[in-house]
């Protein structure tokens, strides 16, 4: 299962956010110049995660963006979820017309589900805690 770039993103720049110091402000640039990504893009997916509740978004000339809970209360699972449209396949009768009678759809199901409880056995905290060469790669201070 490939996720798209929108979930894909999401997940990079809550990992990002999470490296801040609690309460600290970054902004959408910063995370667009972390991951190489289109500014437009990133806008997008920060609006999305500050509807979900993920991102706290503050307006105005000492504004950015930052967590809107704590990473230990964000589930990956929950973050797919919300993000990704997760039909694997149309197994719709006007799409398919063996629908009926395959046995594909089932297995698909199945394994999207495994997929998803996988996820839902890791917080955002999980990727970022302990993790000293990810702080490296994303240029934050490392503490000891």
């Amino acid at each position: 299962m490939q996720l798209t770039s929108f979930t894909d993103y999401g997940l990079r720049a809550l990992i990002y956010l999470a490296t801040l110091p609690e309460g600290e402000l970054t902004s959408i640039s910063k995370v667009t110049e972390v991951y190489g990504v289109s500014r437009n893009h990133m806008v997008k997916i920060i609006n999305k995660l500050g509807q979900l509740g993920y991102v706290d978004t503050v307006r105005g000339k000492n504004g950015g963006i930052r967590l809107g809970m704590p990473a230990n209360r964000i589930v990956l699972g929950d973050v797919v979820r919300a993000t990704e449209p997760l039909q694997i396949v149309n197994c719709s009768e006007d799409f398919c017309h063996i629908t009926p009678a395959c046995q594909l759809k089932g297995i698909l199901a199945s394994a999207r589900s495994a997929f998803l409880a996988e996820l839902d056995k890791h917080t955002l905290l999980s990727l970022i805690d302990n993790n000293p060469p990810l702080l490296v790669l994303l240029d934050r201070p490392v503490t000891e």
